[in-house]
C-alpha cells in the first residue's frame, strides 16, 4: 500500500539543503519519491511500508532536525 509521509524541517533554507534531505531520504528502504519545499519548510515522502524513525533519522542524517 503506498504511503505519504509528511515532515516539518524548519532549518531547510536552501537548494543545498534540498538535495542533503533527498538523497538521504530516498535512500530509505520503500521510499519512491520525496518532494522537498523550501517555502513551507516540508518534506513529503511517498513509498511502501515507510519506516517512520528510519525517515526521522534521515532527515536528522542530513543535518536537519524534524518538528
Amino acid at each position: 500500500m503506498v504511503q505519504k509521509l509528511l515532515y516539518r524541517v524548519p532549518g531547510m533554507t536552501c537548494e543545498h539543503c534540498t538535495r542533503a534531505v533527498s538523497a538521504e531520504v530516498s535512500a530509505v528502504q520503500g521510499v519512491s519519491e520525496v518532494q522537498v519545499d523550501l517555502a513551507d519548510k516540508l518534506v513529503t515522502v511517498t513509498g511502501e511500508d515507510l519506516d517512520d524513525r528510519a525517515l526521522r533519522d534521515a532527515i536528522e542524517e542530513a543535518g536537519y532536525e524534524v518538528a
